[in-house]
């Protein structure tokens, strides 16, 4: 399989996170975490269910505010949450496809919302969704629903993909796909964080949160 390469924008040399504190309900979930992850390499967060992995993920993204700490882009400090999200792709549990649109009007729709000009049916293609393009997304199963969330994010081009259990509800055909997106993610100088029980099988730094 050919993956086609994408030009990533904006650009992300490299994302440190600086003593990193969570706190959920009242509850300390981890205490000064920190890591540094530069463009064109993965990093895998590890460990078991509630060690914080998913919060370390929203805290990156910008949907959840650590306790104490920094999250850093090539090195300033100027940067928002919000901005911050600007940079980042997001796959998570849910498919972020309602079940009325097509796979094809799903990704036209996120194409517009991210202001791209995109070949919809050959990134469905790609994906192995082209047979179900015009099938309404109720009607997919939960893996063809992981693979159109791979497909939207690969269409966002955003440099840093933030992925929560990518390699969730895949076959091993599936599994292989994202694995293989992923890496050509990287090697088009993108980063990638992944959260996940099951290795993707790439070269990667491991954080492990107990």
């Amino acid at each position: 399989m050919t993956l086609k390469r994408l030009h990533l924008s904006p650009a992300i040399k490299a994302l440190e996170a600086r003593s990193l504190t969570c706190i959920r309900g009242n509850r300390l979930v981890f205490r000064d975490v920190g890591f540094r992850v530069e463009a064109g390499q993965m990093l895998s967060l590890e460990g078991p269910n509630g060690a914080g992995k998913s919060s370390l993920l929203r805290m990156v993204a910008g949907f959840l505010k650590p306790a104490s700490g920094a999250i850093v882009l090539n090195g300033g400090e100027g940067l928002d949450d919000e901005e911050r999200g600007r940079c980042a792709g997001w796959l998570g549990h849910h498919d972020a496809a309602k079940p009325q649109l097509s796979p094809r009007e799903t990704l036209q729709f996120f194409a517009a919302l991210y202001r791209i000009a995109a070949d919809v049916d050959a990134a469905l293609d790609e994906v192995g969704l082209g047979k179900a393009r015009d099938l309404p997304s109720q009607y997919l199963s939960a893996g063809q629903k992981k693979r159109l969330s791979l497909a939207r994010l690969k269409l966002s081009r955003r440099s840093l993909w933030l992925l929560d259990e990518p390699l969730a509800a895949l076959d091993s055909a599936g599994k292989t796909l994202a694995a293989q997106i992923v890496a050509a993610h990287c090697a088009a100088g993108g980063i990638a964080i992944a959260a996940t029980h099951e290795p993707l099988g790439l070269d990667s730094a491991r954080l492990v949160l107990a």
